[in-house]
């Protein structure tokens, strides 16, 4: 059992990402929370990478006697000039090597990191059309969200946890006493003494999730106790 569940948390690190393991995009419907840890990421292990991302290649130049600029050749590169073209190949590598080997065969042709980065997002992403279709999936998702029977307290909020996860990374916006108000009122029918106490005690409307999760979690305790 141990080494089976060292294989899941090395499985979940290759694709969330670590401290020191760049998070993985491993299909479509993992992107939008690749994308932010992807970010987090970069942010954290060098900010001039993210920059390169943001502004693109750099141009390296040179003037010639009648005023032409020109391409400067590589051989006349002065230190300065060689390690921002290095950079700019970080920048490229660390976005490649983030791609699993299926995702980056499509994506080859890109020679920038803005250029590859830009072509992710239109491609996973989409246009508004595409965009608003995926709103009005999870949107869907949020209002049919309810307790599957057999599953665990623990996998069912861990599933909410993801649905608004994702509904916050589209941009979908929902006031949190209603989001409060999905996940007690999904809870299974044996939690229905529990849940009239939380919401005649607590403030739904300043209560954020995290905050709800941990008095549900406190509630499951007290009840196995019992």
């Amino acid at each position: 059992m141990d080494s089976q569940n060292s294989t899941i948390h090395h499985e979940l690190d290759s694709i969330m990402g670590t401290t020191t393991r760049i998070p993985r995009l491993l299909s479509a419907e993992g992107f939008p929370e690749w994308k932010y840890r992807m970010e987090k990421y970069i942010k954290m292990k060098d900010f001039k990478i993210w920059r390169c991302i943001l502004k693109g290649p750099i141009r390296i130049t040179t003037t010639l006697p009648d005023e032409t600029i020109v391409d400067k050749a590589v051989e006349e590169y002065t230190d300065e000039e060689f390690d921002k073209v290095e950079q700019q190949e970080r920048a490229l590598a660390t976005l490649a090597m983030a791609l699993s080997p299926e995702i980056t065969q499509g994506f080859r042709e890109y020679k920038s990191a803005k250029a590859l980065w830009e072509a992710l997002i239109e491609v996973y992403e989409g246009n508004e059309d595409m965009k608003q279709s995926r709103q009005d999936m999870l949107r869907q998702k949020f209002n049919m969200f309810n307790h599957i029977l057999g599953e665990t307290l623990e996998v069912q909020l861990q599933r909410f946890i993801t649905l608004t996860t994702e509904m916050s990374s589209t941009e979908i916006s929902v006031p949190r006493s209603e989001v409060n108000k999905k996940l007690l009122n999904s809870l299974p029918n044996t939690w229905d003494m529990n849940v009239s106490v939380i919401k005649k005690t607590k403030d739904l409307n300043r209560l954020s999730l995290a905050e709800l999760m941990a008095i549900i979690k406190a509630c499951d305790l007290d009840d196995k106790q019992r």
